[in-house]
């Protein structure tokens, strides 16, 4: 089928209803959430789900989250072989929400989901449109975030019709996404569960329920091409505006200094609000200096603001810290890098 149009639809009951039918008839739509926007499709159906990856230009070997509208889902359709106690401890204190866990899969889930793992990572959002969407649609639902590829992820339905326009069959529009970075990922399918993707559910969130709990290589460092990933965001460039991004490891005096060395035209500043009247360059702010929960609802919306400024050629952040909420925007920002990161306190 050639999509001619994409459809705008509105948060009514009616829409919904619009929606939940493209979507068992095969069809992608974009949907709002509470973390980011997603691109959704019949996770049951090959079909639909080959074309997310073909809307997104997103790479094959990069596998998907299902969304459910009621824990039930997991067992009445049998997406995974076994239920593991860990998953309905962290359910029962963090679902529906941002957190996506990871299980051994059934037969049920096709490969075109999974990339081939013998894994499926399951979320249960919050948003109630989109409850109402899974619900409407009798499935379950793909749905990676609604951008193309490696761009910033979208946090409103404006900024799904910038990426998909004339790609999908429609965009719902719920509203700006509450949290603004995507879920969690934990992946219980091992000995000790372990963190793929850091969100809004911290580490420290999640050891307060479970006890020991690992965070994976690749939410800090850069991952070896050959290595096959188990969680989306875990390999490629992701969540990057067409401007260079370049990340300080610095103090407050070594960041403003640097950049204002670097000033010049096409230079700007992605900073805290506390660095704006020190800075020489034009700026883009996440927020204050340490409200990461602020700076991980901010980031997405402030890539794209730079996308959208074609003067900006080079940006200059600081690196986060790796606590709490700021280990989510840490993991982000340095992919939005391309993990370019010069460290001036070894200078």
């Amino acid at each position: 089928m050639i999509i001619v149009k994409t459809l705008l639809l509105k948060n009514t009951e009616e829409d919904i209803k619009t929606a939940a039918e493209l979507l068992k008839n095969g069809g992608v739509v974009g949907i709002p959430t509470e973390t980011v926007y997603g691109l959704a499709a019949d996770a049951l159906n090959p079909e639909a789900v080959k074309k997310i990856f073909k809307a997104k230009g997103r790479p094959g070997d990069n596998p998907l989250i299902v969304h459910i509208c009621d824990f039930s889902d997991i067992e009445r359709l049998n997406l995974v072989t076994k239920i593991p106690d860990t998953a309905k401890k962290l359910a029962d204190a963090f679902w529906p929400g941002p957190l996506t866990m990871i299980m051994k899969k059934s037969d049920v889930i096709p490969n075109e989901v999974s990339a081939g793992l013998d894994t499926v990572a399951i979320r249960f959002p919050s948003h109630k449109t989109a409850q109402a969407i899974i619900r409407e649609s009798g499935t379950v639902l793909a749905a990676p975030s609604a951008n193309i590829s490696g761009s910033p992820s979208p946090t409103t339905a404006r900024h799904v019709m910038n990426d998909m326009d004339g790609k999908i069959d429609a965009v719902l529009d719920g509203g700006a996404s509450e949290v603004g970075l995507e879920s969690t990922v934990i992946t219980l399918a091992g000995d000790v569960p372990r963190v793929l993707r850091p969100g809004g559910i911290t580490v420290e969130m999640l050891e307060s329920v479970l006890g020991k709990v690992e965070v994976d290589d690749a939410v800090l460092h850069k991952l070896a091409d050959n290595v096959k990933v188990a969680s989306p965001g875990m390999k490629y460039k992701h969540y990057a505006p067409r401007a260079r991004v370049i990340l300080l490891n610095c103090n407050d005096e070594q960041y403003i200094d640097y950049v204002n060395k670097k000033a010049a035209e096409g230079v700007a500043a992605l900073c805290c609000d506390e660095d704006i009247p020190l800075l020489k360059t034009p700026v883009f702010s996440l927020g204050k200096r340490n409200d990461y929960t602020r700076q991980a609802h901010t980031l997405f919306d402030e890539l794209r603001r730079i996308d959208e400024d074609d003067s900006v050629k080079v940006v200059y952040s600081r690196l986060p810290k790796t606590n709490g909420v700021g280990m989510a925007v840490y993991n982000r920002l340095i992919r939005a890098a391309g993990f370019e990161v010069i460290d001036l306190e070894q200078n």
